[in-house]
């Protein structure tokens, strides 16, 4: 087999009762043009019976089985270690690629990007229902020159949580410091904003994805995830204004009480999380009655307050239009 142009890079971990139908939307699509590589993070369910079965069906699929769980961002950086194309896509391990991706893809390849982002439909858990047609709203695809990497972290930062959406180039991952991202469940985001790209970047407006909503396996996480997690990583960049960091995520989101608010009325904040994340952190009393208050008040109060905002806003705009 000839050196592929793209390598699909997959990391994965006990998802055996997915992973077989995100393969089946990705061989059909395959060429002499691109290598299929699944890194293992030793999975304890059936996902090495599974792999093995469709080695058996397709010859350009390559499985590497991890002796150790090594989490999702060492398992990702190994699998670009490993990979043989030029280009790597980061895709997940129960989301599905549309017929046509993978040649949108390499046709965008041949003009020299250092950066793919691939746009994506948003499904349910069952992907029997769509929630969202295009997860960023845009009609033509978009290009940014290495001087407008802030520009590229306004318009696509928030989408790019999902490592699905990311081929980026071999050599610019493996330039990049890796293991400063270890543990921070967003690899990719910090190896490509750590510093300015080579080459130009990417946005492709079909979506060729379809992302599989609310399956995440750090689900039972997320608070802790996007109010301390996310904004760390956010932050860390240094060739990234403050002010435009902003614009993507507060540096400590957990002290606004509008957002402990949201996260309430979403399920993601309660008593448990605050005692767990909260209570240790530096802030003033008035800010822990009121913060412990958010945490143990009934849900639909929270969802009650939203809903009249939202509902007091449509009449707002409403009217200012009129």
């Amino acid at each position: 087999m000839r050196s592929p142009l793209l390598s699909i890079c997959i990391a994965t971990y006990n998802r055996a009762d997915f992973i077989g139908e995100t393969l089946d939307s990705i061989i059909p699509q395959l060429t002499n043009e691109v290598e299929l590589l699944v890194v293992d993070g030793a999975s304890t369910d059936n996902t090495e019976i599974v792999m093995n079965n469709y080695l058996k069906k397709c010859e350009r699929i390559r499985y590497i089985r991890l002796p150790v769980k090594g989490g999702v961002d060492q398992d990702y950086n190994k699998a670009v270690e490993l990979a043989l194309g030029d280009m790597c896509w980061l895709f997940t391990d129960d989301d599905l690629m549309k017929p046509g991706a993978i040649s949108a893809v390499i046709a965008a390849l041949k003009d020299g990007h250092d950066l793919i982002v691939v746009n994506a439909e948003v499904c349910n858990r069952a992907l029997s229902a769509s929630l969202q047609n295009k997860r960023l709203a845009i009609h033509d695809n978009k290009i940014y020159a290495r001087h407008e990497m802030e520009n590229l972290f306004i318009d696509a930062l928030d989408y790019l949580t999902f490592i699905g959406a990311v081929v980026i180039r071999r050599k610019v991952w493996l330039s990049r410091d890796r293991e400063l991202y270890f543990g921070t469940e967003f690899i990719h985001v910090g190896v490509i904003f750590q510093k300015p790209l080579t080459e130009t970047a990417l946005i492709i407006a079909e979506p060729y994805i379809t992302i599989r909503f609310d399956n995440a396996q750090w689900e039972s996480r997320r608070f802790y995830i996007w109010m301390f997690k996310w904004p760390k990583l956010v932050w860390s960049f240094k060739d990234i204004s403050s002010g435009v960091m902003e614009k993507v995520t507060l540096e400590e989101p957990w002290r606004k009480f509008r957002v402990l608010i949201v996260k309430r009325s979403d399920g993601e904040y309660n008593a448990k999380v605050y005692y767990q994340y909260l209570s240790k952190q530096r802030a003033n009393v008035f800010w822990k009655i009121c913060a412990f208050l958010i945490s143990i008040l009934p849900r639909e109060v929270f969802i009650g307050m939203r809903n009249l905002y939202s509902f007091v806003k449509r009449i707002y705009l409403s009217y200012s239009k009129s």
